[in-house]
């Protein structure tokens, strides 16, 4: 039996009439329209789907979106308008190869960044762990996440 659920969806408040128990992976791609968020085991075990829920890192595909009713969910759409440090950094760093994880892990970067002005190479790597990427890019995600850190520390400088 469908419900009407309520949440915030990158800044925008959305409402659907659903069965609660469908994963959000599949309410984000198939019924907001939002492909960023990929699908990729299933199992929580690559992060390929992360999403930010109230601005931490959650699996969308085990998630179920009854869940997620009257909270705020983020996906890497948010990082679309190019405004973000880590989109530029990890474009800079040439970050990303195939690029199928890469959504995934820009959100946990960004969730960290945003707790943790300053982080250390080690609170990076910390946060970058539940992602599987066989591209052998991580040296460069790091980097990369190290340089947008820098470029926002900047910013509030200035």
């Amino acid at each position: 039996m469908a419900s009407d659920i309520a949440f915030r969806v990158n800044g925008i408040e959305r409402r659907i009439a659903i069965e609660e128990s469908v994963p959000l992976i599949h309410v984000l791609r198939n019924e907001l329209d939002l492909k960023a968020t990929r699908f990729g085991c299933g199992e929580e075990q690559c992060g390929a789907c992360m999403v930010l829920l109230d601005g931490q890192p959650a699996y969308a595909c085990t998630l179920i979106v009854g869940e997620a009713a009257g909270r705020s969910i983020e996906t890497a759409e948010v990082l679309a308008d190019g405004a973000h440090p880590l989109r530029a950094a990890f474009l800079e760093e040439q970050a990303g190869q195939c690029g199928y994880c890469l959504s995934g892990i820009l959100l946990s970067a960004k969730a960290l960044l945003d707790r943790t002005a300053s982080p250390t190479r080690a609170e990076i790597i910390a946060a970058l762990e539940p992602h599987l990427c066989r591209c052998g890019a991580q040296g460069r995600m790091v980097r990369a996440v190290e340089r947008a850190a820098a470029s926002l520390r900047n910013e509030v400088a200035a």
